[in-house]
């Protein structure tokens, strides 16, 4: 474990960089089982994730040494369970804030947690709160970006990367250095309240929000224009007969 020089107060001040790990959220996790303290903000970082998982389990992938895989651990007990969803929008946005001025407006939140670039995924988030109570405890977000790796074999029409997207490599460290300010400063909005922020700017960067499209509910195919997310998380669809509010496990996005 080692000091950053990162302009940050907490997020990625202290790091553990880790050349090969199952998943840096599993790494994560199991220094938490084992009592082991931690310092809010803490970064778990590896250049290379055999086991690393998205969302619903699935398999993230990542060329070593090319793409950011990482891990922050975070004291989150001041957020209510119920409200758990604002934790996702300040990653989410912290990741945009940070990408954008990179590569552009194109580039948005899928939800409930990837980034898109037009209909590419280049990143994905998962989140895993402890909670006691009423109240979280702690969470540990694992991010993976592609930023410099080429070639997707089977998923070249599915994803992108930043320097596939610049036609240049992209310094690894100078992009860790501002997610972490940018989700520090997305944390500290959610700290202070500023709620009514934090969901205007989510919603404004949502991936095909207002737009028409379809949709594959369980056996069924819909065409609905999202409209936002509830306070649970859920995605607000309307459709021509009514309004749906529905989680990961009832929808699915239908990408051409």
């Amino acid at each position: 474990m080692q000091n950053n020089i990162f302009l940050t107060l907490f997020v990625g001040q202290c790091i553990v960089k880790l050349q090969e790990i199952d998943s840096t959220n599993s790494y994560l996790k199991k220094l938490l089982s084992n009592s082991t303290p931690l310092l809010d903000g803490t970064v778990i970082m590896a250049e290379r994730q055999f086991a690393g998982r998205g969302q619903k389990d699935n398999i993230w992938e990542s060329e070593v040494g090319k793409n950011l895989t990482f891990s922050i651990y975070l004291k989150s007990s001041f957020i209510t369970a119920n409200h758990q969803f604002e934790l996702n929008k300040v990653i989410s946005l912290g990741i945009i804030d940070t990408l954008q001025p990179i590569i552009g407006k194109a580039c948005k939140i899928k939800w409930p947690n990837d980034i898109y670039y037009h209909d590419k995924k280049i990143g994905g988030i998962l989140i895993e709160n402890v909670t006691k109570g009423y109240q979280l405890k702690e969470s540990v977000i694992g991010i993976g970006l592609n930023v410099n790796q080429q070639n997707f074999n089977l998923l070249e029409n599915k994803a992108s990367s930043v320097s596939k997207i610049l036609q240049q490599d992209y310094d690894l460290e100078k992009l860790l250095a501002q997610i972490c300010l940018n989700i520090e400063r997305r944390y500290l909005q959610l700290k202070a309240d500023k709620t009514v922020i934090l969901a205007q700017d989510y919603l404004q960067n949502l991936y095909r929000i207002n737009e028409l499209h379809f949709f594959q509910l369980d056996d069924e195919q819909i065409k609905g224009t999202i409209k936002g997310v509830n306070a649970q998380g859920k995605l607000i669809i309307e459709t021509e007969y009514d309004t749906k509010e529905l989680d990961l496990r009832e929808v699915k996005f239908i990408i051409d």
